[in-house]
């Protein structure tokens, strides 16, 4: 697993400004925007050849630009028909295949969806099929973290002590926390210096120092209701208090990585590593 040696900045896929857009003249305008980080996204399915993923891979190393992917959305480990939780599978693994490939880093992916069913049995069905996807991807030689998402509404599978639970369960995986998703899951709770206090410290107590030494990170504003996410927004039109955020993320010397989703993406990208700059630890 490679190394991180601090906290990088980086766009949900490739930059808005980017001209002629592509993954790899993305890695470039991350570069010159002065991030250090980007996000694959694999939104509809993983159209990446193994060919280009090593191409981009050493653009990626000579921009030193982290490179990070999001498995395709269509994705549900507790699927009632079988071929769905098949097919959810290989997209995962594609995701982790290709991402390796490129010299990244970690594969967030959300894992399913409770379908009204206990919520204790579809951890059980889950940890299953994220097990088999972890040996094959080990079978392959494919280390990378593999990171089921904290999701933003009660429906979906993905709260964050479910995650830290995947986490001492099983090998290389370890939670994609998604501040925005939290706070829309939880109806406008989870953002507060106090309450993220709590969460990093429960993270740490439950996974140790190294899961804060490798986090992978999702900020945004958004938009939620009683049911939870609706949709991202811009950093400054939300009611997220991202400046507090950035300052517990110093104080418990987090390192890893904050992707920006917000529609601006590079734009609050920027602002993020800018005041993350300025706070004093």
């Amino acid at each position: 697993m490679i190394k991180l040696r601090r906290l990088r900045f980086g766009t949900a896929g490739i930059p808005i400004s980017t001209p002629k857009p592509s993954t790899i003249t993305g890695i470039e305008q991350v570069r010159k925007l002065g991030l250090d980080a980007m996000e694959l996204e694999f939104v509809r399915g993983v159209n990446l050849k193994p060919e280009m993923a090593k191409k981009i891979g050493k653009v990626a190393q000579k921009n030193d630009v982290l490179l990070t992917a999001h498995a395709p959305y269509y994705i549900n480990l507790n699927a009632t028909e079988r071929a769905k939780v098949e097919a959810s599978k290989r997209r995962i693994i594609q995701s982790a295949e290709r991402l390796y490939e490129a010299g990244g880093w970690s594969v967030v992916f959300h894992a399913g969806y409770y379908l009204k069913q206990d919520p204790a049995k579809v951890y059980e069905k889950i940890k299953t099929e994220i097990r088999d996807i972890v040996k094959t991807l080990q079978d392959k030689g494919v280390e990378v973290w593999v990171r089921p998402e904290l999701t933003g509404k009660p429906t979906q599978f993905g709260d964050l002590k479910e995650l830290i639970r995947l986490s001492q369960e099983l090998e290389h995986v370890l939670p994609a926390i998604d501040f925005a998703h939290c706070h829309a899951r939880n109806r406008g709770r989870y953002n507060s210096t106090e309450e993220w206090n709590e969460m990093l410290s429960l993270i740490e107590q439950e996974l140790g120092r190294e899961a804060l030494d490798n986090m992978h990170i999702h900020i945004s504003g958004i938009n939620y209701s009683e049911k939870g996410e609706k949709n991202h927004l811009n950093l400054q039109e939300s009611d997220m208090k991202w400046e507090d955020l950035l300052a517990i993320l110093k104080e418990f010397r987090v390192k890893g990585v904050v992707i920006s989703e917000s529609p601006n993406i590079e734009g609050d990208a920027i602002l993020m590593k800018k005041k993350y700059k300025e706070i004093k630890a």
